[in-house]
């Protein structure tokens, strides 16, 4: 089976559960997703399905995507994402994949695109303490020391340093599902996931 589906971030709220106590929750709008594409070991190597999803015009798509879309005989989606399957010939393309797979799940693994910070310093990007905040000191926010002398003579590999924070693909694992809505396309999970609103997420079953 498809065991996961993709969607978009429309942000937090809180929810009560069945003990009365109120829950933070990530609302997550998956429309059906479409197979627009099925690959086989025999003709690609490995088996997946391709999913399609989000609307666009048909004028907006190029045309080697619309000719992709048209082998397939299905309508254009704005974006394409693949999902390993046990057995891909069980699909076709054209086929659906909605949040009502999702109503007996308890449990998902939600990756995102982190919300991007630009160019930080050490201590905003890794939690350095920093230096004296007064006193004579001129190394606030600075990093310190990276490294020894004569020898290695270099800089060694992976050391902290600053540089470009966010824009990362993140994984947070094991949310509790707290509820699927079929007839709005939803699915509500516990806490928080990475990005920012209208951000693409996928949602796996754990």
């Amino acid at each position: 089976m498809i065991n996961a589906i993709f969607g978009k971030k429309i942000g937090m709220t809180q929810i009560f559960n069945e003990e009365d106590k109120l829950i933070p929750v990530t609302v997550i709008q998956a429309e059906p997703n479409t197979v627009c594409q099925v690959k086989t070991k025999a003709t690609d190597g490995y088996e997946a399905v391709q999913l399609g999803f989000g609307e666009i015009k048909a004028k907006k798509v190029n045309k080697p995507m619309g000719g992709h879309f048209a082998k397939q005989g299905i309508e254009p989606t704005r974006y394409l994402r693949e999902v390993r399957v046990e057995d891909a010939a069980e699909y076709k393309a054209g086929d659906q994949q909605t949040v009502a797979a999702f109503a007996e799940v308890k449990k998902v693994d939600v990756t995102g695109t982190s919300k991007g910070k630009g160019f930080a310093g050490v201590m905003k990007r890794y939690g350095f303490a920093g230096g004296p905040g007064g006193h004579g000191a001129h190394f606030h926010r600075a990093p310190g020391s990276v490294g020894m002398c004569a020898t290695p003579s270099r800089v060694l590999k992976g050391m902290r340093l600053p540089g470009h924070m966010g824009c990362d693909t993140v994984t947070v694992k094991n949310l509790t599902v707290m509820r699927v809505d079929e007839e709005q396309n939803l699915i509500l999970v516990k806490g928080a996931i990475p990005g920012g609103k209208n951000g693409i997420v996928r949602v796996r079953m754990a």
